[in-house]
Protein backbone atom coordinates (compact mmCIF):
# COMPACT_ATOMS: atom_id res chain seq x y z
CA UNK A 1 0.00 0.00 0.00
CA UNK A 2 1.23 3.27 -0.77
CA UNK A 3 2.71 5.72 2.03
CA UNK A 4 0.61 8.53 1.04
CA UNK A 5 -2.66 6.81 1.82
CA UNK A 6 -1.12 7.48 5.50
CA UNK A 7 -0.13 10.67 5.19
CA UNK A 8 -3.54 11.80 3.72
CA UNK A 9 -5.12 9.67 6.20
CA UNK A 10 -3.40 10.94 9.19
CA UNK A 11 -3.96 14.51 8.28
CA UNK A 12 -7.36 13.96 7.62
CA UNK A 13 -7.81 12.72 10.97
CA UNK A 14 -6.00 15.60 12.51
CA UNK A 15 -7.75 18.62 10.61
CA UNK A 16 -11.75 17.11 11.46
CA UNK A 17 -10.12 16.65 15.33
CA UNK A 18 -8.67 19.92 14.70
CA UNK A 19 -12.15 20.95 14.20
CA UNK A 20 -13.75 19.94 17.26
CA UNK A 21 -11.57 22.36 18.53
CA UNK A 22 -12.13 25.17 16.85
CA UNK A 23 -15.23 27.37 15.91
CA UNK A 24 -16.24 28.49 12.56
CA UNK A 25 -15.44 25.54 10.22
CA UNK A 26 -11.83 26.32 9.31
CA UNK A 27 -9.94 22.71 9.33
CA UNK A 28 -13.38 20.90 8.77
CA UNK A 29 -12.90 21.80 4.80
CA UNK A 30 -9.03 20.58 5.07
CA UNK A 31 -10.10 17.39 6.39
CA UNK A 32 -12.42 16.48 4.09
CA UNK A 33 -9.96 17.69 1.08
CA UNK A 34 -6.83 15.72 2.86
CA UNK A 35 -10.13 12.51 3.09
CA UNK A 36 -10.36 12.88 -0.97
CA UNK A 37 -6.93 12.39 -1.26
CA UNK A 38 -6.39 9.86 1.06
CA UNK A 39 -8.98 7.53 -1.24
CA UNK A 40 -7.99 9.04 -4.57
CA UNK A 41 -4.30 7.38 -2.90
CA UNK A 42 -6.14 4.43 -2.22
CA UNK A 43 -7.22 3.96 -5.84
CA UNK A 44 -3.11 4.65 -7.23
CA UNK A 45 -3.94 7.71 -8.30
CA UNK A 46 -0.84 9.98 -9.07
CA UNK A 47 0.47 12.17 -5.98
CA UNK A 48 0.01 15.23 -8.75
CA UNK A 49 -4.04 14.50 -8.64
CA UNK A 50 -3.86 13.69 -5.10
CA UNK A 51 -2.43 17.49 -4.70
CA UNK A 52 -5.66 18.70 -7.23
CA UNK A 53 -8.10 16.88 -5.51
CA UNK A 54 -6.94 18.09 -1.90
CA UNK A 55 -7.02 21.88 -3.00
CA UNK A 56 -10.16 21.69 -4.78
CA UNK A 57 -12.05 20.19 -2.64
CA UNK A 58 -10.72 21.93 0.12
CA UNK A 59 -11.29 25.55 -1.46
CA UNK A 60 -15.11 24.39 -2.51
CA UNK A 61 -15.80 23.58 0.83
CA UNK A 62 -13.72 26.68 2.69
CA UNK A 63 -16.29 28.78 0.14
CA UNK A 64 -19.40 26.78 0.99
CA UNK A 65 -18.86 26.18 4.43
CA UNK A 66 -18.26 30.01 5.26
CA UNK A 67 -22.05 30.80 3.80
CA UNK A 68 -22.99 28.04 6.08
CA UNK A 69 -21.26 29.59 9.00
CA UNK A 70 -22.05 32.82 8.59
CA UNK A 71 -25.87 31.83 9.34
CA UNK A 72 -25.39 29.62 12.01
CA UNK A 73 -22.79 30.99 14.11
CA UNK A 74 -24.28 35.17 14.28
CA UNK A 75 -23.85 36.79 17.12
CA UNK A 76 -26.87 36.32 19.59
CA UNK A 77 -29.61 39.33 19.24
CA UNK A 78 -29.78 40.27 22.76
CA UNK A 79 -26.95 41.13 25.04
CA UNK A 80 -25.80 38.99 27.90
CA UNK A 81 -24.64 40.50 30.90
CA UNK A 82 -23.21 44.08 31.45
CA UNK A 83 -22.76 44.34 27.58
CA UNK A 84 -26.34 44.64 27.18
CA UNK A 85 -25.82 48.26 28.26
CA UNK A 86 -24.15 49.77 25.73
CA UNK A 87 -25.76 52.10 23.88
CA UNK A 88 -28.70 52.57 26.41
CA UNK A 89 -29.67 55.64 28.29
CA UNK A 90 -29.22 56.63 32.30
CA UNK A 91 -29.28 59.23 34.39
CA UNK A 92 -26.33 60.63 36.35
CA UNK A 93 -27.16 60.51 40.40
CA UNK A 94 -23.77 61.46 41.61
CA UNK A 95 -21.35 63.61 39.31
CA UNK A 96 -19.48 62.08 36.40
CA UNK A 97 -16.13 63.17 35.66
CA UNK A 98 -13.84 62.08 33.24
CA UNK A 99 -11.21 59.20 34.28
CA UNK A 100 -12.27 59.62 37.78
CA UNK A 101 -14.62 56.85 37.92
CA UNK A 102 -16.42 58.40 41.23
CA UNK A 103 -19.55 59.00 39.60
CA UNK A 104 -22.34 56.95 39.94
CA UNK A 105 -25.53 56.50 37.27
CA UNK A 106 -28.63 54.47 37.34
CA UNK A 107 -29.75 52.80 33.98
CA UNK A 108 -33.46 51.08 35.27
CA UNK A 109 -33.36 49.76 38.63
CA UNK A 110 -29.55 49.47 38.49
CA UNK A 111 -26.62 52.08 39.72
CA UNK A 112 -23.22 51.47 37.74
CA UNK A 113 -20.03 53.34 38.52
CA UNK A 114 -19.06 55.73 35.64
CA UNK A 115 -16.51 57.38 33.75
CA UNK A 116 -16.96 60.23 30.95
CA UNK A 117 -15.12 60.80 27.67
CA UNK A 118 -14.14 63.53 26.94
CA UNK A 119 -12.75 66.52 29.84
CA UNK A 120 -16.27 68.04 31.12
CA UNK A 121 -18.03 67.18 34.33
CA UNK A 122 -21.40 65.54 33.59
CA UNK A 123 -23.52 66.97 36.32
CA UNK A 124 -26.12 65.09 38.42
CA UNK A 125 -29.58 64.91 37.41
CA UNK A 126 -27.79 64.45 33.24
CA UNK A 127 -29.16 61.84 30.82
CA UNK A 128 -26.06 59.94 29.36
CA UNK A 129 -25.60 57.52 27.26
CA UNK A 130 -23.40 54.18 27.45
CA UNK A 131 -20.14 53.70 24.93
CA UNK A 132 -18.34 50.90 26.30
CA UNK A 133 -17.63 49.03 29.71
CA UNK A 134 -14.26 48.83 31.41
CA UNK A 135 -13.85 46.69 34.34
CA UNK A 136 -16.89 47.65 36.16
CA UNK A 137 -17.23 50.74 35.23
CA UNK A 138 -19.42 52.38 32.40
CA UNK A 139 -17.91 54.93 30.23
CA UNK A 140 -20.47 57.34 29.05
CA UNK A 141 -21.07 60.54 27.37
CA UNK A 142 -23.86 63.38 27.60
CA UNK A 143 -27.29 62.01 25.77
CA UNK A 144 -27.67 64.63 22.86
CA UNK A 145 -23.73 64.96 22.49
CA UNK A 146 -21.46 62.99 20.28
CA UNK A 147 -18.90 61.15 22.31
CA UNK A 148 -15.54 63.35 22.81
CA UNK A 149 -11.78 61.93 21.99
CA UNK A 150 -9.94 61.66 24.91
CA UNK A 151 -6.39 63.96 25.26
Amino acid sequence: MNVWVWVWAALAAALIVGEMFTAGFFLLPFGIGAAVAAVLTFFDAAVGWQWLAFLGVSALMLFSLRRFSDKVTHEPPEKMGADRLIGKQGTVIEDVEPGDGGGRIRIEREEWRADATGIDVIPTGSRVIVDSIVGTHLIVHRAGSEPEAEE
